[in-house]
């Protein structure tokens, strides 16, 4: 509990209780009980997102820039550009080696105007050579087309009978083992390398 809190008189001015902070007295017949305080409204959340994204405007975020950068630079320049610190009032900018580079640093006072009218307190723009490489494939991405290829898949490989045991399955892991996954397991555990 708080140590902070004020004390508040009784309604019927006999006593008085200390309440902590974030806390209020709730009277239930002549027993008096603390209770958390009422929570403020709920904020939809576009709102929040709206708050957030001034509040990083405000504050001089990154992500704010990075946010809006398609804009700010621009359709032809801002695959080939990308904002890579902001140290007080000082932004940094990276482009691909060559003619990106050269046009950056020709448009740089229109970008730095553009940045500016946007809200960003940016004093000054500084422009470096960045070999940017291509973005890592998503996790998801890169799992779902795993598993679209995975040797379990029935309605991508077919049906086929285990050889050692019978059974129907996959035609993937016949392919890949030359019989089933139980009994994959099963040669595997044997072996001792399944643990």
């Amino acid at each position: 509990m708080s140590s902070t809190g004020s004390r508040r008189q009784s309604p019927q001015g006999w006593r008085q209780a200390w309440v902590p902070d974030g806390w209020r007295e709730q009277r239930r017949g002549l027993t008096a009980v603390l209770a958390p305080a009422d929570r403020p409204p709920a904020t939809a959340v576009d709102q929040c997102l709206q708050a957030l994204q001034a509040q990083w405007r405000q504050e001089g975020h990154l992500a704010a820039l990075w946010q809006r950068w398609p804009t700010l630079a621009g359709p032809q320049l801002a695959p080939h550009c990308r904002p890579l610190r902001l140290q007080g009032s000082l932004l940094t900018v990276g482009a691909s080696p060559g003619p990106w580079l050269l046009a950056l640093q020709y448009h740089r006072h229109q970008l730095l105007a553009a940045v500016r009218g946007a809200g960003f307190a940016v004093r000054d723009l500084r422009v470096e050579q960045h070999h940017s490489g291509p973005l890592a494939r998503l996790a998801g991405e890169e799992s779902r087309s795993d598993w679209a290829r995975h040797p379990c898949r029935v309605d991508v490989h077919g049906l086929a009978t285990c050889p050692r045991c019978g059974s129907p399955a996959p035609a993937g892991e016949m392919a890949r083992w030359g019989h089933c996954s139980f009994c994959r397991r099963r040669e595997l555990a044997e072996t001792g390398s399944l643990q």
